[in-house]
Order: structure tokens, then sequence, then C-alpha cells
């Protein structure tokens, strides 16, 4: 029998880096989903203001299995 994982897409955010604002997506999704099993960011951009970044922002596809 072949495993199967459904995907879905969240965009983190952070203050402080992008990495924070991927796990910051991770954390989220996990309130709401069971078995995460992944978690791949597609994309960073940044808010900027006064010349300075101000927020980073990730979006990323978290995994997670399918429950039957």
């Amino acid at each position: 029998m072949a495993d199967v994982a459904k995907v879905v897409t969240i965009i983190g955010s952070s203050s402080e880096g992008f990495a924070e604002a991927a796990a910051a997506a991770v954390s989220e999704a996990a309130k709401t989903l069971r078995g995460i099993t992944g978690a791949d960011v597609i994309s960073m951009s940044a808010v900027v203001g006064n010349d300075r970044i101000t927020e980073y922002r990730t979006t990323v596809n978290i995994a997670f299995a399918v429950e039957r």
C-alpha cells in the first residue's frame, strides 16, 4: 500500500528573519493539522520601510499524512 500525503500552502511572517517566518508557518499549521511530515519553502519576500526590512515572509508548502 502506498503512503499518501496532502499539501497546503501557508505564508509565515516574522520581524526576525526568514527562518523564523518559516518556523511560524509550520507552528501555525500544526495547530490544525496532524502528522506534518515536511515543509518546503517556496518563496521568500520582505516588507521594507525606512530603508530597512521590517517584516520577513515565507511561503511554505506543508505536507501531512492523509488519515483514513
